[in-house]
């Protein structure tokens, strides 16, 4: 099912950060923590605004930690080539309800192996461009 056909309240969301963060070259490479603790709490007002389930994916656990109360924030275990990409997938495969997820990314094998394991996409740009015509930004 595509993702514009679901209820966005009822829908469960899997956020590549860093290929959300890099939709925009907007410096975020001086200070990429500080470009991850923007996007989460974005991700958090948007989340708190529209009632849907939010896991935003590192490339790595970030040092320092970044925390939530409204949002799952995962990491792949180490960082390394696809490290963000595996976690997702791994995400998308171990769950019970893989149709019910929409996976935010531009990365094209990432598309191709998360709607093989029966997850919904939508572009990186386009949720951006969502989360910030959020209510509360």
């Amino acid at each position: 099912m595509h993702w514009l056909h679901r209820t966005v309240a009822m829908m469960r969301w899997i956020v590549d950060a860093m290929n959300v963060i890099g939709v925009r070259p907007d410096g975020w490479w001086k200070d990429r923590h500080g470009a991850m603790v923007r996007l989460t709490r974005q991700l958090e007002r948007w989340a708190a605004a529209q009632g849907g389930q939010v896991t935003v994916v590192f490339e790595k656990p970030p040092v320092p930690p970044i925390a939530s109360d409204v949002i799952t924030i995962a990491a792949a275990p180490r960082s390394g080539a696809n490290s963000a990409d595996d976690e997702i997938v791994r995400l998308v495969r171990s769950d019970d309800r893989p149709q019910d997820i929409t996976v935010v990314t531009s990365d094209s094998a990432l598309v191709q192996r998360v709607t093989t394991a029966g997850a919904a996409t939508v572009p990186a740009a386009r949720f951006r461009r969502l989360i910030e015509e959020a209510p509360g930004r």
